[in-house]
């Protein structure tokens, strides 16, 4: 066959290949198109119906409340302050988890032969129930009997047990103490996975060179890790929005409201209170909440990948 005659082949084939092309994109596409409506567009779709109408657990979408139930959300001090408290939670719970897994994971990275052990006790955590580290920090911080309460009466610091989890503060702290035992060794492994594909030529080029173990954090190993821990942060900052389970059995939104988050609120108006028009409300406004918070922090961790890459 010449070359011409090649070409021509090619050409009468090449519709019969897009064609064959198109069908099989078409149908690796079908069942992702379906498991987007099922998990994604149905779930959001019965959310703004149940929004916009008056709906208890037993009887969904009874009438059009338009947009009563938004109107009571936002006019509610309650839902806001809970709000606001969602970041307060969130924000620092984000950078003590970023901030101690890095570390974690420089530990793990210099102690490179005991790095499988570590790492195996640091899933430990993450495979532990959340709703079971909430009993478990419940049980370390309780007044009576309380591991921690222990602990202080036996070194001499207190004489009467303290009710950390019946004050304001101590309660608050107690939620981000759980929450970043939990979580920090998740962004301790992202952060070492990280660490383990830098080059090894570089960091010994400037050992060679004279740099000491800080220089090399400062100026080598830190801005090559910059786009992940921005990364890091960003899935650590969602996630930390959705904190319910360690509220709910830590304290239960308590001292009187000082530790519910929105999340919690939203539980207590479906499940307590049976209005899930409006928890589907508070719910869309939360997620909108959320969204304004984590925009300019997507927006810095875009400028910081594009500076250090």
């Amino acid at each position: 066959m010449t070359l011409a005659e090649s070409i021509d082949t090619a050409r009468a084939e090449a519709p019969a290949r897009r064609r064959r092309w198109r069908l099989g994109t078409a149908s690796l596409a079908s069942p992702l198109v379906v498991a987007l409506v099922l998990t994604t567009l149905y779930p959001l779709a019965a959310l703004v119906a149940l929004s916009l109408s008056k709906s208890t657990l037993g009887k969904p979408l009874r009438d059009w409340a338009g947009i009563a139930n938004f109107a009571r959300v936002l006019g509610d001090p309650a839902f806001l302050a809970s709000l606001w408290r969602s970041a307060a939670f969130a924000l620092p719970m984000a950078a003590i988890e970023l901030v101690l897994g890095l570390a974690l994971a420089l530990l793990f990275h210099r102690l490179v032969k005991a790095g499988r052990m570590f790492t195996s006790l640091a899933l430990l955590p993450l495979m532990t129930p959340p709703v079971m580290v909430g009993v478990a920090w419940k049980l370390i911080f309780a007044a009576d009997g309380g591991l921690l309460n222990g602990w202080l009466h036996a070194a001499g610091l207190i004489d009467a047990p303290m009710s950390f989890l019946g004050s304001s503060a101590w309660a608050a702290a107690a939620v981000v103490i759980a929450d970043a035992w939990q979580w920090t060794p998740f962004v301790a492994l992202l952060c070492f996975a990280a660490m383990k594909g830098l080059s090894e030529e570089v960091m010994e080029a400037a050992r060679l060179d004279g740099a000491t173990t800080w220089q090399r954090f400062r100026h080598i190993t830190l801005p090559l890790l910059v786009p992940t821990l921005a990364a890091v942060f960003l899935l650590r900052l969602v996630m930390a929005f959705k904190l319910f389970d360690l509220v709910y059995v830590l304290t239960f939104g308590g001292p009187g409201f000082d530790t519910t988050t929105s999340g919690f609120l939203i539980w207590r108006l479906a499940f307590e209170q049976f209005d899930v028009g409006r928890a589907a409300a508070a719910t869309l406004v939360f997620v909108g909440f959320v969204s304004l918070v984590v925009w300019p922090a997507s927006r810095a961790a875009k400028r910081l990948e594009a500076r250090y890459t």
